[in-house]
């Protein structure tokens, strides 16, 4: 048994509910931990209660101890009955709690159970850890229930006859349960299941009051893998903790910029430059470099070549907490010399240190003189700033921190690849060129020979070709083609008129070269100019000829081209982009919020490399939301790292989606410049979150690997979008989705997923040049550039969606043919009654089907998700992929397989494409039949259609239509007994209409 005990002390309430009909309230207080409630005494006739009562829960499982939750509820007791009104409630999640030393009473505003309670007032705790051996878990002490008597009960077992009745309710009536909240919390599978507490249960409980006892729940069976599901917590940020979506404040904290992070003390020091250096070595000079040591934390600036006046200006940061001395030594030193690189020393005693807060202007540096090992002041100098600050620190983007520290050696690529980065993908442009004709196409070699020309367009790596022209000295084409190009325009649109002479031949004949600057820009579907344009012969320029006679008889190619401004240039999946925007920046529409993340910190990563003969991960974190890109300072040998660095980004539309990707740097393992590791993704869409509240959640990294799903860690993220206008946010789901050009002139899927490619190329080439680049492999993994490759796993998966929307039709359809079968009478008698209501008022049709619809979705409000969703394992059918179908999925384009497994996955591929093949053709031959009735293809059947129809307009003529519903309904829901055993004879007519499968070869 674990000696770690929960300390839980209930101080005090005020403000609460006046629940009883004397205008006031009687509360205590019940809490829960770890499958064991207590409960305070009864304070009679006091909103603003105060009680200073401590419970010690015993911790069962301390490695979970971060997942449980305790839960405190508040409620009135009232004299004569056995109701017990409902104040409020409050949730303190494990991530939130303390040592016994650092624990501080806190007011936690009082929740509400659903949207129909009512709570209000705030419940004071002090929660924290304590090993203490002398404290023992505290006991079942009955509490008087009234504050005037008490019997003591020593018979329990009805109250938990009845929580096991309710519980078995539950578990026989599943679709029927409502999940209220955890009692034991969810572990791995290999540990406890989950258990649940049914929302009927609760009720029960809330009828018969207990004394404070601890009582074990048994839930109806097992819940979700803790392992794969996102946990809500609630930690202390910068604006003060966060509890049920909202910044609890402080009375004494102030507001700054990052309130969605955990403030992080560091001590700066920022190494500006030195003078009067003396010379050391043979040469006269100094090979000059700055070490920065406290404690065992040491920061090394680059070394300069032969310079007496060295100027470096690096900035170190040094965590607080991790602080192992209170004296801070900066030494300068020589890299070239050999016996005693000693050069002097300034230190600081940390205490003395002043502290900086933003807005506040940036410290200036002051010229400090260095001393020698005997305490003796030399005529060198050294510039230094040295203070205390946060992550809201302008150096703090620049700075080397402690835990990014690996060598002596801290180079500028060292230093470049630690640091947090902004980026921002380049704009990109659709460009269209169409290709027309050309003139006087002759060919050198043979100018009687009658060319086969080509046209090959090409922009930087993306090139394409028209088709080979029938025979002619003035060939033409007409073909239209696009390519995607990004600003600043650093290529050129290169034209080149080609002659196929031969199957494997092709002889240029001249080429144009055109400025991407100088082509005209659109941002609608109006027509563009073409223009002609002179083509360059490399062959005639060698030759010494007039230039004006050359450029008079030139061949003369015919082309329009546009830059389009109208559409969105797809970089990513178009099931979660990111930005919708056109390119044309005078097209965008005003913002509609702000979206803020907060990166706080990571836990049990998966070690990805081996350092000092121990596994470890050297992790960054990156961002991506529209035009910008973000990337956290990389944690050096650590598993749990944190980050602690909040961003913000405009949001223009709420249908879009932000993505974090956790990496293992690559350029610090051995060997060097390696690729980084893919440690797992979150995906976050905006319109699932609720505007102004603040999202603190532990998110699971899940990965899916060649041999099996693999959950890498936990990202804790703080999220919160806020809208600045509402009326555009309600108004922005009217308006289409993409930019207007996308309707007017379509792209073709394609189309679309080709020039998708071409974009992320770019983008790749444009990031990789940045310092430190965004590599090739974090780019892909952040768009999802590899999701259009086939994959058994996701068809699987995509098809289990696909029956699964439509189970609920299915149902319906199913629960009808119940009502036909009359297998319930009741049931049956209900639906013609309130069928024939419909038919004889139908004015009333459609009132009540949508009081249904907005019947059910008031309903479903009980159960909306409190958090955004995230990766789903048993969606994504990731849980139960065999080895094979993951082998085949990791497989590279185009495979390098051995023949005969190629051949088993073709021969499976067949198989299920098969199936695929029959179904698709099932429903065209439906939809064929349908069209059949009226073709005459079937001459008799068209025959027989059309006089029915002219019967029965006939008879309709004559009879009431409610008359001809109610008949047709009736007929349709007639008792078995009424009814043949062979199909009707509308279907046999049906099903013997011809398709145009007998058409198929």
């Amino acid at each position: 048994m674990s000696n770690i005990k929960l300390g839980v002390e209930v101080i005090s309430a005020h403000g609460l509910f006046n629940a009883d009909k004397q205008n006031s309230c009687s509360p205590f207080v019940e809490l829960k931990f770890d499958n064991q409630i207590f409960r305070t005494t009864t304070k009679p006739n006091d909103p603003n209660p105060v009680w200073h009562e401590s419970f010690y829960f015993a911790v069962s499982d301390p490695s979970f101890l971060s997942t449980r939750t305790l839960e405190a509820h508040v409620y009135s007791y009232q004299d004569g009955t056995d109701a017990k009104p409902f104040l409020g409630k409050v949730r303190v999640n494990g991530t939130s709690f303390v040592p016994r030393s650092e624990a501080a009473p806190f007011n936690y505003p009082l929740e509400k159970r659903s949207v129909f309670s009512r709570a209000r007032g705030e419940l004071g705790l002090r929660v924290f850890i304590t090993e203490d051996p002398s404290i023992t878990p505290s006991l079942p002490t009955p509490v008087p229930e009234s504050p005037r008597s008490y019997i003591p009960s020593p018979r329990q077992e009805p109250v938990k006859s009845i929580i096991t009745a309710a519980a078995n309710m539950v578990a026989a009536d599943k679709p029927k349960a409502r999940t209220l909240y955890n009692v034991t919390p969810s572990v791995n599978q290999q540990q406890q299941p989950t258990t649940t507490m049914n929302y009927g249960m609760q009720e029960m409980r809330d009828a018969a009051p207990m004394p404070p006892r601890v009582v074990q729940y048994n839930g109806p069976g097992p819940g979700p893998s803790s392992d794969f599901t996102v946990k809500e917590t609630s930690p202390f940020l910068g604006g003060g903790r966060i509890i049920g979506g909202r910044i609890v404040r402080g009375t004494q904290r102030p507001v700054g910029t990052y309130d969605l992070v955990e403030e992080m003390r560091f001590l700066f020091v920022r190494d500006v430059k030195a003078r009067d250096l003396p010379d050391r070595d043979l040469t006269g000079s100094l090979d000059p470099y700055v070490e920065v040591k406290i404690g065992n934390f040491k920061g090394v600036t680059r070394h300069l070549d032969k310079n007496s006046d060295p100027e470096w200006n690096q900035v170190f940061a040094f965590a607080k907490e991790n602080l192992q001395s209170n004296v801070l030594e900066i030494v300068v030193k020589d890299k070239d010399l050999v016996l005693d690189d000693y050069v002097g020393t300034v230190r600081f005693d940390l205490h003395e240190v002043r502290s900086r807060v933003p807005p506040d202007s940036p410290l200036a540096p002051e010229w400090y003189r260095l001393e020698n090992k005997r305490g003796e002041k030399k005529k060198a100098e050294i510039m230094l700033a040295v203070w205390e600050g946060t992550q809201a620190d302008e150096a703090f983007g620049d700075a080397v921190f402690s835990d990014s520290l690996t060598s002596s050696d801290s180079s500028d690529i060292i230093s470049a690849n630690l640091r947090s980065k902004v980026y921002h993908s380049p704009r990109l442009w659709y460009l269209r060129v169409r290709i027309i004709e050309a003139q006087d196409v002759i060919i050198v070699s043979d100018k009687s020979r009658l060319p086969e020309a080509f046209v090959r367009i090409q922009i930087g790596n993306q090139m394409l070709k028209t088709k080979v022209s029938q025979r002619s000295f003035h060939p033409r084409w007409d073909q239209e083609f696009m390519f995607v190009v990004a600003e600043p325009f650093e290529e050129h649109l290169v034209l080149s008129v080609e002659d196929h002479s031969a199957a494997n031949r092709d002889e240029p004949v001249g080429k144009a070269v055109i400025p991407l600057s100088a082509i005209e820009r659109r941002t609608d579907d109006r027509a563009f100019h073409s223009r002609w344009f002179h083509l360059e012969d490399s062959i005639s320029d060698a030759m010494d000829e007039d230039k004006a006679k050359r450029a008079k008889f030139a061949t003369r190619l015919h082309v329009a081209a546009v830059l389009e401004g109208g559409y969105h240039v797809f970089d990513e999946s178009t099931y979660y982009s990111s930005d919708l925007r056109p390119t044309a920046r005078p097209l965008w529409k005003q913002a509609i919020g702000v979206l803020e993340l907060g990166i706080l910190n990571a836990n049990g990563l998966h070690p990805v490399k081996n350092r000092d003969g121990k596994g470890t991960s050297d992790t960054y974190v990156v961002a991506k939301y529209g035009h910008k890109w973000v990337r956290s300072r990389t944690v050096i040998n650590s598993l749990s790292p944190k980050y602690n660095e909040q961003y913000t980004w405009e949001v223009f539309d709420p249908a879009t989606v932000l993505t974090i990707c956790v990496f293992d740097n690559g350029h610090f393992a051995a060997g060097g410049n390696n690729r980084d590791q893919t440690i797992g993704k979150v995906r976050i869409r905006l319109s699932t979150l609720q505007t102004g509240r603040v999202y603190t959640n532990a998110y699971p990294l899940l990965v899916l690997t060649p041999s099996g799903l693999k959950k890498r860690g936990e990202l804790h993220l703080a999220v919160r979008f806020t809208c600045t206008s509402v009326s555009n946010t309600l108004m922005k789901y009217t308006k289409p989705l993409l930019p207007k050009m996308h309707y007017t002139q379509p792209l073709s899927v394609n189309l679309q997923e080709m020039l998708r490619a071409q974009a992320l190329n770019i983008i790749v080439a444009r990031l990789g040049r940045s310092e430190p680049p965004l590599r090739r492999e974090v780019v892909e993994y952040m768009t999802d550039a590899k999701t259009h490759l086939f994959s058994m796993r996701r068809s699987k998966a995509n098809f289990f969606r696909f029956t699964a929307v439509f189970s609920g039709v299915m149902s319906v359809w199913k629960w009808m043919g119940e009502v036909c079968s009359w297998r319930t009478p009741v049931t049956t008698a209900l639906v013609h009654v309130l069928y024939t209501m419909l038919v004889m008022f139908p004015e009333m049709i459609l009132p009540t089907v949508f009081l249904y619809m907005a019947v059910i979705g008031f309903w479903n409000y009980r159960s909306k998700p409190r958090f955004p969703p995230h990766m789903d394992t048993k969606l994504s059918y990731a849980e139960s992929v065999n080895a094979d179908e993951l082998d085949e999925e990791f497989d590279i384009f185009p495979t390098i397989k051995a023949p005969d497994i190629v051949k088993m996955r073709y021969d499976r591929l067949r198989i299920v494409a098969g199936k695929i093949q029959t179904v698709v053709g099932d429903i065209a031959a439906q939809g064929e039949r349908v069209q059949a009735l009226l073709s005459w293809r079937d001459p008799r059947a068209t025959a027989i259609f059309v006089t029915f129809c002219f019967i029965v307009a006939m008879v309709l003529y004559i009879t009431p239509f409610k008359l001809f519903a109610l008949l047709s309904g009736y007929y349709f829901m007639r008792h078995p007994k009424l009814r043949h055993r062979i199909p009707s004879a509308p279907l046999n007519f049906f099903r013997r209409l011809p398709a145009m499968t007998d058409s198929m070869l």
